[in-house]
């Protein structure tokens, strides 16, 4: 069996401007996107929370209303037993017994003063908690309505991109494969501390693509000979020359077309 040629070092940088160029694509995609999906993400989580606001409120609201009914049968049954000690005081025998059932009497009066104060004081929880639970309705339609709105405009973005989000990484883990393993990890850490995400970046005006340090003549004549891998002494960044790379963006337009 034959054994597999190397790639040589021109291959190498080809392969690895492609797959820069086909990850910068990604991020493109994943810029148009923005903080679409986290702001999504907050507005669900708002909703939700107003949601479970809103059941509390109108539980805590049901509450109240059964603590009405139980004072209000609180005071209904001070008034039988009203009755009953008034009824019970025509038959009494003595003083004291009068005395004793006067004073049941005057007890069942208090509990309903009582009883009365807090059903007032109950309404009062209940007119504010339905303002707080108008407040709440209001804000929940209105966020409902806000991420409705946010959630059609990522729908729109996703039915737009998200073909070509996933050809693409399938493209650039195929190209990753190709490349030596030290070589993509060499390129993904660079890729992972330089801004914007270029690991790999073209001879522009005699300097690194972005940067303002220039590049030494004789460096940049190692760099268009292509026999070995040249990294900027300032960004760490691979350097290929001008010439290289719009050979392989040529080439990388016409794939991103049929994708």
């Amino acid at each position: 069996m034959a054994k597999k040629k190397e790639a040589t070092v021109e291959e190498r940088l080809r392969a690895l401007y492609d797959l820069q160029l086909i990850d910068s694509r990604i991020d493109e995609i994943r810029n148009v996107r923005g903080e679409l999906p986290l702001e999504v993400r907050d507005l669900e989580d708002e909703v939700a929370g107003l949601n479970i606001r809103l059941e509390k409120l109108v539980s805590n609201l049901e509450v109240i209303d059964n603590d009405i009914a139980s004072k209000k049968n609180l005071i209904e049954e001070s008034k039988a037993l009203i009755k009953k000690y008034s009824e019970q005081q025509k038959n009494v025998r003595n003083n004291r017994e009068f005395n004793s059932l006067t004073k049941e009497v005057e007890f069942q009066e208090l509990e309903m003063e009582l009883a009365d104060k807090h059903i007032k004081e109950f309404k009062v929880q209940i007119e504010q908690k339905k303002e707080v639970i108008a407040e709440t309705k209001e804000r929940l339609k209105e966020r409902q309505n806000h991420l409705k709105h946010k959630k059609s405009e990522l729908d729109a973005i996703l039915a737009e991109t998200e073909k070509e989000e996933q050809a693409l990484i399938t493209k650039s883990e195929e190209y990753k494969a190709q490349i030596e393993e030290r070589l993509v990890a060499a390129y993904s850490r660079i890729r992972k501390n330089v801004k914007n995400g270029l690991a790999v970046v073209p001879i522009e005006r005699g300097a690194a693509g972005g940067s303002f340090f220039t590049i030494p003549p004789q460096v940049q004549v190692e760099i268009a000979s292509r026999k070995k891998v040249i990294t900027d002494e300032h960004s760490g960044r691979i350097l290929v020359d001008a010439a290289l790379a719009e050979e392989q963006k040529t080439k990388m337009e016409k794939m991103f077309a049929k994708i």
